[in-house]
């Protein structure tokens, strides 16, 4: 009995395929409440990049998983770069003169 060239032609080729692959590890931040002064970790999901004109108008949010307050801190360049990358949602503001 003769293997058909299809019959596992294709699980070959997936599992070729996926053989150099590393498993995804869910990218969490560390940040910490100016409120209650708590530490701890948030998914990306759980953060807003807000991405304005200034260095004062770049920030992200999140609300605090300790004591339910609203958190906003600056964002320069790098925290924008390290967000970005690991898929916290962003928003562009743009001002109108």
């Amino acid at each position: 009995m003769s293997e058909s060239p299809v019959s596992g032609a294709g699980e070959m080729t997936v599992a070729v395929a996926f053989a150099g692959m590393k498993r995804a590890v869910p990218v969490v931040f560390k940040a910490g409440c100016p409120d209650c002064r708590g530490r701890f970790e948030l998914a990306a999901s759980a953060l807003r990049l807000a991405i304005g004109a200034s260095s004062r108008t770049t920030f992200y949010s999140f609300t605090c998983p300790e004591c339910g307050a609203a958190v906003r801190k600056p964002a320069g360049e790098r925290i924008v770069e390290l967000l970005t990358d690991g898929g916290v949602s962003t928003l562009r503001l743009h001002s109108t003169v």
